[in-house]
């Protein structure tokens, strides 16, 4: 029995209590890895958060315009130099380096034909241009040779002459002499009349390419104006040939590319027939546009067409632009108001102050303008109502106090109330 007694007490567990020492660092790492998890949760808040670049809206001038409307007149807005790009002879079109919406330069390659048959052309007439060169080369040491050989019959035909005088040769021997010289000479002018052959053969192998080089020019097409392409017409592989002028976008098959240069849009409103009189050179006009219709641009009439339209009793009248902005697109629908008073006297109105902010702080949502507005690192989504620009800024009539601190160039990914911080100026 005490031995069963004993058994049992040598099975129970010891609870002695661990060292003080393993106790303290086991809090120790605790701590640490709390202080981790903390830094880890503030480093993903703050990279959450969108960087962004500020600006502040500004005070700017602007003249008041005065004079009462006259008439309006509905049309459409176009580009007063556009163009429709083709190649100057037809082929296959091999590279085309340009979208809808790209920019380029006066004079830059647009496009690329298939162009193996017109080097080989190339090589060809270069390789008849050396040997009509040789030609002429040839032919002039023969005039050479045929030269100095008359001139050495010549002499002899001198020597023999005096020979024969004094009777020491026989007559048949000056006479042999004399024939030779003009055997000589008909060969030199046979051997000129092959340098002019042979000039001319190499004139023309110069002609042929010339002819091959312009070819092959062509098929490198390039932009005759600096502009934004609106309309891209072909793609790699397709066949395009030259477009007689007169030719609209829409019966355009062959061409390449629709050009216009946006700095030349203006507008093209029908003008009822008995309204006309009231219109005269730079007349000052207002524009708006349905895509943007919170906003109006300074305009003037540039042109009246001397011409009406008989079915529709109208004169179709040109008007300017005057206020650029990047979002006026061709073929959009806009109206434009006319105004009593001249330009030069709204010219000389006093200024008055304006609120003005830059244009890339301008974002469009749902078709209307707004602005970002940062308050308390949160990205606030604030509509405006604008007005006309001035060179990169835009008047705002509507919206805004002035105080605000605004975002420049908003990332598109950004929406109302996400956080963002500011992006150092270094």
């Amino acid at each position: 029995m005490n031995d069963l007694k004993n058994d049992l007490a040598s099975l129970q567990l010891n609870e002695s209590k661990p060292p003080p020492r393993k106790r303290l660092w086991f809090v120790l790492v605790l701590i640490a890895l709390l202080a981790l998890a903390g830094f880890t949760w503030l480093s993903t808040i703050q990279s959450a958060a969108t960087e962004v670049t500020i600006a502040y809206p500004e005070i700017g001038e602007t003249h008041q315009v005065s004079g009462s409307p006259i008439l309006t007149a509905s049309g459409y807005v176009v580009a007063r130099r556009q163009a429709i790009v083709s190649a100057k002879i037809q082929g296959r079109l091999s590279e085309l380096h340009v979208e809808e919406g790209s920019r380029v330069a006066h004079n830059e390659i647009i496009a690329r034909l298939d162009a193996e048959d017109f080097s080989a052309q190339v090589q060809r007439a270069y390789a008849q241009l050396q040997q009509s060169e040789a030609q002429v080369t040839i032919s002039e040491a023969n005039i050479k040779r045929a030269d100095a050989s008359l001139l050495e019959a010549r002499r002899q035909w001198s020597v023999n002459e005096q020979l024969a005088r004094d009777e020491l040769v026989p007559v048949d021997d000056l006479k042999a002499s004399w024939s030779r010289v003009q055997v000589l000479e008909a060969d030199l002018a046979h051997a000129q009349a092959e340098a002019i052959r042979s000039n001319a053969t190499r004139q023309h192998a110069k002609a042929d390419l010339a002819y091959a080089e312009a070819l092959l020019d062509n098929t490198v097409i390039r932009a005759p104006f600096a502009g934004v392409i609106v309309r891209k017409m072909a793609e790699v592989g397709e066949s395009v040939a030259p477009i007689p002028p007169g030719i609209n976008l829409s019966t355009s098959s062959g061409a390449i590319v629709a050009l216009a240069d946006l700095d030349t849009l203006e507008v093209e409103v029908d003008v009822a027939e008995s309204n006309v009189a009231q219109l005269s050179a730079t007349q000052p006009a207002e524009v708006t546009v349905e895509a943007f219709p919170n906003q109006r641009y300074r305009a003037e009439l540039r042109q009246i067409i001397p011409t009406a339209d008989r079915t529709k009793a109208t004169v179709m009248v040109k008007v300017t632009i005057l206020d650029t902005d990047p979002n006026l697109k061709p073929e959009m629908s806009a109206r434009a108001t006319f105004l009593a008073s001249p330009l030069e006297a709204m010219a000389d109105k006093k200024q008055s102050p304006v609120l003005i902010v830059p244009e890339n702080t301008i974002v469009t949502r749902n078709g209307r303008s707004h602005v970002f507005v940062i308050t308390d690192r949160i990205a606030s989504l604030v509509p405006v109502t604008t007005g006309g620009f001035q060179k990169n800024f835009v008047v705002i009539e509507e919206g805004l106090s002035g105080s605000e601190t605004l975002i420049l160039n908003a990332p598109d990914n950004l929406e109302d109330g996400d956080e963002v911080t500011i992006r150092s100026s270094s």
